[in-house]
């Protein structure tokens, strides 16, 4: 399988604490991988090291084998185009509709007409099952449709890759079921992503391959079977405290 994004030796500090001490692992073209691991072992850090949010104190990051942990910040624009980022609290803007929130990275990032945008818009929405929310603001909106439409909002740049931040958290089952639904439907589409859960079910659920951070390192990599059937211990305390 072909490598869309390596990560190699990541080690980062906050202070005296080490979160990451040796992170390496590979996410291949059109994968999901689920990366899993107590509160507190970086899982989200990681994510936002991948983009440039944040800088990580040493270690390699490369996307499509062009290394990206050491471009300046208007370089990353474009790489944040293409490795496109879900927050766990939809990110929305308050004070603006849902089409001003979704249309904002096409302003942003494209030469696209107004009338191109419109259209590019109301098909992202269908996507998601949002259609004629476009003049609803955040507020109007139920959890799992804020959810969706922060998921909207990610893939309107047609990403090579999705990172999912808890992107189930603090929904309803089925709204985790539709969230679910939606990353596989972008992931049949080609699309990688990454997904950062403590949400086991909805992991075994979407990832081809799980990964379990642990003390500053990936403990384990496999496939979904291979975790449900893994004798090693750190599988088996995750589970226990899960």
């Amino acid at each position: 399988m072909k490598s869309i994004l390596s990560i190699k030796n990541i080690q980062k500090s906050f202070g005296e604490k080490q979160v990451h001490k040796d992170v390496s692992f590979d996410l291949y073209q059109g994968e999901t991988l689920g990366l899993l691991g107590n509160s507190g072992t970086g899982k989200s850090v990681l994510l936002r090291s991948l983009i440039g949010i944040e800088t990580a104190d040493s270690g390699e990051i490369y996307f499509k084998g062009q290394r990206i942990d050491q471009l300046k910040e208007e370089e990353l624009f474009e790489i944040r185009t293409q490795i496109s980022y879900s927050f766990q609290y939809n990110a929305l803007f308050d004070s603006d509709s849902v089409f001003e929130n979704i249309a904002y990275p096409l302003f942003e990032h494209t030469k696209l007409t107004e009338d191109e945008i419109q259209k590019k818009v109301t098909h992202v929405l269908k996507e998601v099952n949002l259609s004629g929310t476009e003049s609803l603001l955040p507020s109007d909106l139920s959890g799992g449709m804020q959810k969706r439409a922060g998921i909207a909002r990610s893939i309107v740049l047609d990403p090579a890759i999705i990172l999912y931040d808890e992107p189930t958290a603090g929904l309803d089952p089925i709204n985790v079921e539709n969230v679910c639904d939606l990353i596989n439907k972008f992931k049949a589409k080609g699309i990688s992503s990454i997904l950062c859960t403590h949400d086991i079910p909805a992991a075994k659920k979407v990832c081809d391959r799980l990964i379990i951070l642990d003390e500053g390192r990936v403990a384990f990599t496999g496939t979904v079977s291979e975790f449900e059937n893994s004798e090693d211990p750190v599988v088996k305390k995750f589970l226990m405290n899960h």
